[in-house]
């Protein structure tokens, strides 16, 4: 499991030209290794399909075998009888101002598909495959499956396959809001296996900053059960027991523009393994100088807006069945009065000078490395890690939850997280400098997420300018638009 730590090549599929239309996305070549038969392909070109196939073949994975029937490029990560859980991004089933999702907003099941079947083929018919995923606290998972069509991948491998593929919203509740506001919630079946309580205490990022975690929001109005558990030097997350059973987890991120983090792969895709959105720091209320991240400065209308909102959560709590019916009338007048955080009003700790959700992410980060079934921390991996990164269509702009698409037609994997983030990041068009997520996760711990430094990261790629060390990658590269918290302050070639 060492190698997760110590991994730097990463992988970049170019010219994949979008998703097939049809599922159970098949696909349109029967491979060698294909484990099924030649009459279960697609009737259409598979070009996500394609795109992962090749990533698993510029990173030299059982490189003896490839283009025979016994390649097993996932061998010597996954083994006969384990269980493994493939993590999407299933952020939510629509996105805030714009219509639909235009295969930008959550992994698409074409990817989602091709994971499944090389984790098939080292499973050689024994264990598990579980793909699962905590996606935002009023997301329809419901939605969600329509839109990446697990259904029919389901169908498939219930038809062709000897092991079914499991899957489940990690959720143990779903948020009901109206324009965005909490009116209440329900209750979900959530993980089958249970949560488990991870106490990071010492090893957490929150430590160096613990005097300012009375300060802390999580992910609704009630701030109390978040700083009960993030306090001094106590800091815990109730993780899925889904994910801590696995002997492997897939993570299969989406590559998008992030208003918390600068930007979202890996790393920040681990936000869904954990069951309670309240257990998460967001941000820190108040400015930088009054110890928190919530706004940059300490304005007027930012000093007014605290209040309010300080009055609006003592009261609309109290209101009962009412919420329903002045939710939408008083975010609307917000809005006009404080401006709108979809738009151009910086808030909430969308901006670059987020202090908190890094610490968060890597948190959960070293969680899934090294946190046993139990929650127990260990010295060494106690799990194999892989990431293979949609970004086919990414997205720009005012990611996570309202990108514009992007296309840039690649699949990225890598063993490492960090190393793929950093690569991904550069391929954004963004300094790693200027990013506290992937700045930070270098940082010597006693237990490391990288023993490289970006200078050790080696692409392998088909595209002669992507072909060579990070270090000598040159321009923007496929220049994503930042969120507009973040724009003028992560570019590359920006002046510090």
């Amino acid at each position: 499991m060492d190698s997760v730590v110590r991994s730097t090549d990463v992988a970049i599929s170019t010219g994949q030209d979008g998703y097939p239309l049809d599922a159970p996305y098949s696909p349109g070549v029967s491979y060698p290794e294909y484990p099924f038969a030649s009459e279960a392909v697609g009737d259409e070109a598979n070009c996500a399909y394609d795109g992962v196939r090749e990533a698993l073949r510029l990173l030299q994975l059982d490189a003896e075998h490839f283009g025979q029937e016994d390649w097993n490029p996932l061998g010597q990560l996954v083994r006969p009888g384990q269980t493994v859980v493939l993590k999407p991004n299933f952020v939510r089933d629509f996105r805030e101002t714009h219509a639909g999702h235009e295969d930008c907003l959550i992994t698409h099941g074409a990817v989602i598909r091709a994971a499944l079947d090389y984790v098939y083929i080292a499973l050689e018919g024994k264990g598990r495959i579980i793909v699962a995923d905590a996606p935002q606290n009023d997301a329809d998972f419901n939605g969600i499956r329509k839109i990446a069509q697990l259904d029919a991948i389901q169908g498939f491998y219930q038809e062709h396959a000897e092991l079914e593929v499991e899957v489940y919203d990690l959720r143990p509740e779903r948020a009901r809001k109206v324009d965005g506001v909490i009116v209440g919630h329900e209750s979900l079946p959530g993980d089958p296996a249970g949560y488990v309580k991870v106490a990071l205490n010492e090893y957490s990022a929150f430590c160096e900053i613990g005097h300012l975690c009375h300060l802390l929001y999580g992910a609704e109005y009630d701030t109390s059960e978040l700083r009960s558990h993030h306090h001094g030097k106590v800091h815990e997350y109730l993780v899925s027991k889904t994910i801590l059973d696995a002997d492997c987890v897939i993570n299969l991120p989406k590559l998008k523009t992030h208003k918390k983090t600068g930007i979202t792969v890996c790393m920040k895709n681990l936000v869904g393994i954990n069951g309670n959105k309240n257990w998460l720091p967001h941000h820190r209320e108040g400015t930088p100088a009054q110890g928190g991240d919530q706004y940059a400065d300490d304005g007027v209308m930012h000093r007014i807006e605290r209040r309010a909102m300080t009055c609006f959560r003592g009261l609309f709590p109290l209101l009962g069945p009412l919420r329903r019916i002045v939710a939408q009338p008083v975010k609307s007048l917000g809005k006009r009065v404080f401006g709108d955080t979809n738009t151009d009003a910086i808030r909430s700790g969308n901006w670059y000078g987020n202090d908190t959700t890094w610490r968060m992410a890597i948190d959960l980060n070293r969680i899934l490395m090294y946190a046993d079934a139990e929650g127990w921390l260990h010295e060494r991996p106690v799990r194999g890690v892989f990431c293979i990164v949609d970004g086919i269509i990414g997205g720009e702009g005012n990611g996570p939850l309202d990108p514009t698409a992007k296309s840039t037609g690649t699949v990225i994997a890598g063993t490492n997280p960090v190393a793929v983030d950093l690569v991904c990041a550069r391929l954004a068009g963004y300094d790693h400098c200027r990013l506290p997520l992937l700045q930070q996760a270098h940082a010597d711990h006693p237990l490391p997420l990288t023993a490289c430094q970006p200078e050790d990261v080696v692409c392998r790629s088909p595209q002669v300018s992507l072909d060579r060390p990070l270090s000598e990658f040159q321009g923007r590269c496929f220049d994503f638009r930042p969120h507009f918290g973040w724009r003028g302050h992560i570019e590359v070639g920006r002046e510090r």
